[in-house]
């Protein structure tokens, strides 16, 4: 029989995509993409921060801590796809590190 991409045949698996590693992921791209767009906006403003600016850094940062927890959590399930909570991990804690440079720069 013709196989497509030289595969072995059917697996069977108990695992599933948790739902909480798929809310991360989801978390860490709004949070990654808000604080782009309020980078990309005070660009755009010649370097002059709007206090909405701020106020969307913040609320990204409060996102990607509450994502950075759904990830960690659903990490610790078993028979589970590690991808998602994986990448949720990942975004979210590049946001908190992004959202945090922003905020400490803003201070000084």
């Amino acid at each position: 029989m013709f196989r497509i991409f030289g595969g072995q045949g059917y697996i069977f698996t108990d695992k599933k995509n948790p739902k909480w590693g798929i809310m991360s992921t989801i978390l860490g791209l709004v949070a990654g993409i808000s604080i782009c767009l309020a980078i990309h906006r005070t660009y755009l403003n010649k370097g002059t921060a709007l206090m909405q600016y701020g106020a969307v850094v913040f609320l990204a940062m409060i996102y990607a801590v509450v994502g950075l927890v759904l990830g960690i959590r659903s990490l610790m399930e078993k028979d589970i796809f590690r991808i998602f909570p994986a990448v949720g991990i990942f975004l979210n804690g590049l946001a908190v590190i992004a959202g945090g440079i922003i905020i400490y720069l803003g201070v000084i």
